[in-house]
């Protein structure tokens, strides 16, 4: 039997501040249109196709949005959802790699071997080259297409680059996680590099300029240049709020009476964000698309609670499959939207926009097979229900398998002590080893290990694999239902056995000495030669940790790129 215990704060005390006060049960305030399962949706009646605007955070907290109840401030945001659609049935992944993978792809990972962890800058993998991505079919239906931000679906070759997957035009960064001034990226002691790209080339010229600025000023220009009569697609996905935690000073002090460093900065590095979205929809404005443009937004995984973030009052952070990891901010704004100011309730998951946007620009998904995403406009815009059903979290075979799952717990037709996760229906289902499952009120207090140090904790027992939520009723997953209905489980169980079935091998290589920066001029890029075919995996060898010596090296290698470049600059000048 599950024990909770509740260090600092009573549940009382929680319920008293509003943070437990959400009806999750609330249906849409416009009420849904019942709709036949199987009538396809007919095509938008647009004019034209609308200019698409994708905006995805990383690791923004599911209780950090000013219209969850945070104390951070996000006008904007929280401005824009409420003039759209709130999306609170909305699913991501846990962590960044996957997230974008399926967004890029429309299908789950599972179906294109990225199932295990997220892809490192020194692994010869990358998301892989016969997946039709959702700029090229954006591309096919005419449209001009840009990515701003980070990238961080491999880079090993030239093909698996953005700008070879469907973006006309790429700034940002490859690998997961830059410093936001230098761009510099270490992948352990002394593998560093530097890592923004213009296109396929090293910008070494924008160094110093805060990202999360540089991007939103990348798409004012990108709209200035562009014509509006023309289609658009823009996905910006921005770094922020991903560690390092770093935000310009004006914005730290916005928030001098929070105790704790860590929410702090973090807090600062959001209401920067949002500052920048209002940047990017006044640019919108500003230049004509606004009319006709729909604005997704979307983070890409819960919150790093241990790093400022919060997802309160959901269990789980980043890197789990409790609903604090995969359950997360959403909202749609445009004015195409029939029926706007709503908070709708439909299930999406992130791999829905890549045939909902499609459809949206009027392109062929006819030649499109095995997709797992639906389109849910119908549901976004019209309040009709939503043809998702379920969401596959995910089936990973080379997670740590539980120490005391089993075939015999999975009634002799799942292994137990795989990590796994499902939603059907109501019902949400996790085998093996979930993640960190405490919940963490906001950390407002102290530094940490201060007195902030407030959450309650689950003690499930020692042999538990299988854990089984009415995620409709207890969203908050405080109560176990597994013992009790071992028909549901075992439905569910079947459910991932099909899953299964359908999955391809994990591509998950060694890293590969050629990655290091030290050979491709002191920034990270791509190694692979042309020759080297997509599944080639080059030496296993992994690199020795350098010396402070060998990181001064490194040091003078960037700076003798960088002035090369500025001589060249002047030169052309």
């Amino acid at each position: 039997m599950a024990v909770y215990a509740l260090t600092g704060f009573s549940l009382v005390s929680l319920l008293s501040f509003g943070y437990l006060s959400w009806d999750w049960m609330k249906p849409s305030l416009v009420a849904d249109v019942a709709t036949d399962p199987m009538e396809k949706p007919l095509p938008p009646t647009f004019t034209r196709p609308p200019h698409i605007i994708f905006i995805l955070t990383d690791d923004q907290g599911y209780h950090d949005v000013g219209y969850h109840g945070s104390d951070i401030q996000t006008p904007t945001l929280d401005r824009l959802a409420a003039e759209g659609v709130k999306l609170e049935n909305y699913y991501i992944q846990p962590i960044c790699t996957p997230s974008r993978s399926q967004l890029i792809t429309g299908r789950y990972q599972i179906h294109t071997g990225l199932q295990h962890s997220i892809i490192r800058p020194r692994q010869p993998n990358c998301l892989p080259l016969n997946q039709v991505t959702l700029p090229q079919k954006l591309q096919e239906a005419g449209y001009s297409t840009h990515m701003v931000g980070k990238w961080h679906l491999g880079f090993y070759k030239k093909e698996c680059l953005p700008t070879r997957r469907g973006f006309d035009t790429f700034l940002g960064s490859l690998t997961g996680n830059v410093d936001y001034y230098t761009y510099d990226n270490c992948d352990g002691p002394g593998v560093c590099g530097y890592d923004l790209h213009e296109g396929e080339d090293v910008a070494w010229d924008q160094s110093g300029k805060y990202s999360t600025f540089l991007y939103a000023q990348r798409v004012s220009k990108i709209l200035a240049s562009h014509s509006p009569k023309e289609p658009i697609f823009i996905y910006v996905a921005f770094q922020a709020v991903h560690t390092p935690l770093q935000s310009p000073k004006e914005y730290i002090y916005l928030y001098r009476s929070m105790g704790n460093v860590a929410r702090r900065k973090y807090a600062a590095m959001v209401t920067c964000m949002d500052e920048a979205v209002k940047n990017i929809t006044w640019a919108l404005k500003k230049y004509g698309y606004y009319d006709n443009s729909v604005i997704v937004f979307s983070t890409d995984n819960g919150g790093q609670t241990f790093s400022g973030g919060s997802n309160w009052p959901l269990r789980g952070r980043k890197g789990t499959y409790w609903e604090g990891g995969v359950r997360g901010i959403g909202f749609v704004h445009s004015p195409l939207i029939k029926r706007k100011r709503r908070t709708s309730w439909a299930l999406v998951h992130i791999t829905d926009w890549y045939p909902t946007l499609v459809r949206l620009a009027r392109g062929n998904l006819s030649n499109v097979q095995g997709l797992d995403g639906y389109d849910v406009w119908p549901a976004i815009s019209e309040g009709k229900e939503s043809p998702r059903t379920e969401i596959l979290h995910n089936i990973d075979p080379l997670y740590n398998h539980a120490k005391y799952g089993s075939l015999e717990d999975g009634f002799g037709i799942w292994n137990t002590a795989v990590q796994a996760s499902i939603r059907v229906g109501e019902w949400k289902l996790l085998t093996g080893d979930p993640g960190y499952s405490d919940w963490i009120p906001p950390q407002t207090l102290t530094n940490f290990p201060g007195s902030w140090w407030n959450l309650e904790r689950l003690t499930d027992g020692p042999r538990k694999s299988v854990w089984l939520f009415n995620i409709t009723a207890d969203p908050y997953e405080r109560y176990d239902l597994s013992e009790q209905r071992p028909d549901v489980v075992r439905t569910l169980l079947m459910r991932l056995v099909h899953y299964n079935r359908t999955a391809i091998p994990v591509r998950y290589p060694a890293e590969n000495p050629r990655a290091h920066p030290d050979f491709n001029g002191g920034a990270w890029g791509p190694w692979a030669s042309e020759e080297d075919g997509e599944d080639w995996e080059g030496g296993r060898e992994p690199l020795k940790s350098r010396n402070k010596k060998k990181k001064c090296k490194i040091c003078k290698l960037r700076s003798f790129f960088r002035k090369l470049n500025t001589r060249l600059m002047s030169n052309r000048i």
